[in-house]
């Protein structure tokens, strides 16, 4: 069972240690080897954006849960690509007459919560500008996210393996049995009842068998953090050019009603506008601190799929010549910023969308618009990236079902976050933090309790898992 885990064909024409007779001028063979066993009831592949609430909703269900994240640290986009979190509320501000509503509660909220204690998040502010896009800000400090999700990991049992590759599935027939793991500690199996995949990149998915398509319908981006900078010299420098869109105020260095999002979708300033274009930036940022922008956004539209290891290694190189030259504008046309300089980046560039995995359920464009809602749902939803072109009808919400997030032809393997949802516009909803965040529990929540009984994820009765997320404090709308 354990050799179905082990990898082929290495892509090495000549070399390496091993028989020389598994050699050809193309391939390597490498040679199967006994691995070291760890078990666990729930493994969660990805510590991201769901990853982490995943894992920590199956602890506290009560099941033995592995965490396998290849970076050194939890968080995923929510440190890494964004510029706020969004979005825990519905777009009541968009619409007079709307009931204000928070939508997403549970796991994600004490996370907010637990930042908030920190001086880690500009906590909901409410957005006086550009509202029509999103009713509230959610800022958060990347390096204390990563802190904070770290630690809850910790506190609710969950075995965290950072630093650790995901290299294949030990499969038996449609059900999971394993993972096999690389690190520095070797190579290892882990076996468990029930499997999240968290990855972004729909890796578990695919290592398993699952059915899946690469749209590459989203530009990569990488996001430099820019100190030695001032927020509000930057808000006034786009009143001053009647280009400011979007403005909130919350916590900022401890001190309340400070601007924490200001920028526009475009700044029409001769010179700025044009390298701006250039480069891919976007020129909204959050910060929680007096001098810092925690967010600008270069964005590079890939030829293939980010999945593409040689062309995304030409990208990376790309993107960070990009995030200087960000800089350099910050530097040129924005008062406050003359001295600015690059303060933080991702490990990587980040994604919107790498596979798209087949599910029981693709949610669609008109499942969202409509609001509709499901009699299996995990959570409900009220964003969209879209806006104000498209937005969730009457400023309401809209149903993530249960089956939306189970991986077609696998009994017992869950789907969470960009990896489903198949129509761009809907995606361009479902994808966002919040929402991934909401799935993670859910899918967490399941998982756990699909180990405990033995189920596969399609046996497991929805009066149950419905009971354990409302007891978990997630929201409802009925």
């Amino acid at each position: 069972m354990l050799a179905a885990g082990l990898g082929v064909g290495a892509g090495l024409a000549h070399g390496g240690s091993g028989d020389s007779a598994g050699q050809t001028r193309d391939s390597y063979e490498e040679s199967a080897k006994r691995l070291p066993v760890r078990k666990f009831d729930v493994i969660v592949a990805g510590a991201g954006t769901g990853g982490v609430v995943a894992a920590i909703a199956a602890a506290r269900q009560g099941a033995r849960t592995a965490l396998v994240e290849v970076k050194g640290y939890p968080g995923g986009t929510v440190t890494e690509g964004g510029t706020a979190l969004h979005s825990f509320y519905n777009l009541w501000r968009a619409i007079p007459g709307v009931e204000k509503r928070q939508v997403v509660k549970g796991i994600p909220q004490e996370i907010i919560d637990r930042l908030i204690k920190v001086g880690g998040c500009s906590g909901h502010a409410e957005m006086t500008q550009g509202y029509n896009y999103d009713s509230v800000c959610t800022a958060i400090d990347t390096e204390l996210y990563k802190l904070t999700a770290f630690e809850m990991l910790a506190e609710a049992g969950v075995f965290v393996y950072v630093n650790t590759l995901l290299t294949g599935a030990i499969m038996d027939g449609q059900c999971i049995r394993g993972v096999i793991v690389e690190s520095r500690s070797g190579r290892e199996a882990f076996l468990a009842q029930s499997f999240v995949d968290c990855t972004a990149y729909g890796d578990l998915s695919a290592h398993a068998g699952a059915r899946y398509t690469e749209p590459n319908d989203y530009a990569v981006c990488n996001s430099v953090g820019i100190g030695n900078v001032d927020i509000d010299k930057y808000h006034a420098f786009l009143e001053a050019n009647q280009v400011s869109g979007q403005l909130a105020k919350g916590l900022r260095s401890g001190q309340p009603d400070r601007i924490v999002r200001a920028g526009a979708e475009w700044i029409n300033v001769p010179g700025m506008a044009e390298a701006a274009r250039t480069i891919g930036m976007g020129m909204i940022t959050t910060t929680v601190h007096d001098n810092y922008l925690m967010f600008i956004k270069c964005n590079l539209k890939l030829p293939v799929s980010p999945t593409n290891r040689d062309e995304v290694a030409k990208a990376e190189l790309e993107i960070r010549r990009r995030m200087a030259k960000a800089v350099e504008i910050f530097r040129k046309y924005v008062p406050g910023c003359e001295k600015a300089f690059m303060a933080r980046t991702s490990p990587s560039l980040c994604i919107r969308r790498g596979r798209l995995i087949e599910c029981d359920y693709d949610i669609t464009l008109a499942d969202v618009l409509e609001a509709r809602h499901f009699d299996d749902e995990v959570m409900v939803y009220g964003f969209h990236d879209s806006a104000p072109r498209y937005q969730v009808k009457n400023g309401s919400t809209y149903g993530i079902p249960y089956r939306a997030l189970c991986v077609k032809g696998i009994e017992n393997l869950y789907a969470c976050g960009m990896m489903i949802t198949s129509n761009h516009d809907a995606h361009m909803s479902t994808r966002n933090t919040v929402c991934c965040m909401g799935q993670g529990q859910g899918a967490g929540t399941a998982a756990a309790l699909c180990a405990e009984r033995k189920l596969g994820s399609r046996d497991l009765k929805y009066t149950q898992l419905r009971g354990a997320l409302t007891k978990a404090g997630v929201y409802f709308d009925t």
